[in-house]
């Protein structure tokens, strides 16, 4: 069976200490919800699972995946950034997307339809609203099968159709035995999530 574990995780950025002692574990099949307040480290505390920061202290493994891929090409890492080109289409951007991450290109229409953005597939993206961008950017997670979601405030910008959108999604993704890692300041209902509340104390840990 799959298993995240960050121990005794601590980050550090721009010469601060963002957060120090994080210690979690989440399995297939589970989602971990990760709050509090600005700027207590939810957002490199996903960076760090993503690869793209790197712990000052502690250790992240993935027990039960793919012993030559990372965590990160193992996973999606969805931020605050939604990663489209202006000029290309719907379709044209999921297509570079699925492309790039080795997915099945024959997926982007189910994507697309899975995200409430089908009818607009042959339109430019400059056109879409920012909820629309955050649907589309949600697409990727379809078009390319991945594991591990890494979603970073993934409901910013979507209304509460989008948001509900969202959360069938990745019940679906854990209900399939994935594993999500969600970093959000605002409710999302994922019931039976486990919970990382970051803060200011030395020690932190997950709880069910």
């Amino acid at each position: 069976m799959m298993e995240l574990v960050g121990s005794d995780l601590t980050c550090v950025r721009g010469g601060r200490q963002v957060f120090r002692g994080v210690g979690f574990t989440v399995c297939a099949g589970e989602a971990l919800l990760v709050t509090g307040p600005n700027g207590s480290g939810k957002s490199s505390l996903l960076r760090l699972v993503a690869g793209l920061l790197r712990p000052q202290q502690g250790r992240l493994k993935l027990e039960g995946g793919d012993l030559e891929l990372t965590i990160a090409e193992q996973a999606h890492y969805l931020g605050h950034q939604d990663a489209l080109k202006p000029s290309l289409s719907l379709r044209e951007n999921l297509g570079f997307w699925t492309a790039l991450l080795g997915g099945d290109a024959a997926k982007s229409g189910h994507a697309l339809a899975a995200v409430g953005l089908d009818g607009l597939a042959h339109l430019p993206a400059v056109y879409l609203s920012a909820g629309q961008r955050r649907r589309l950017a949600i697409a990727r997670l379809i078009a390319v099968e991945r594991p591990i979601w890494l979603l970073d405030e993934p409901t910013s910008v979507l209304d509460v159709a989008a948001q509900a959108m969202l959360a069938d999604l990745i019940r679906g993704h854990v209900g399939g035995r994935g594993l999500v890692v969600v970093a959000s300041h605002g409710p999302i209902a994922l019931n039976g999530a486990k919970q990382l509340r970051l803060g200011h104390q030395a020690d932190q840990g997950t709880s069910p």
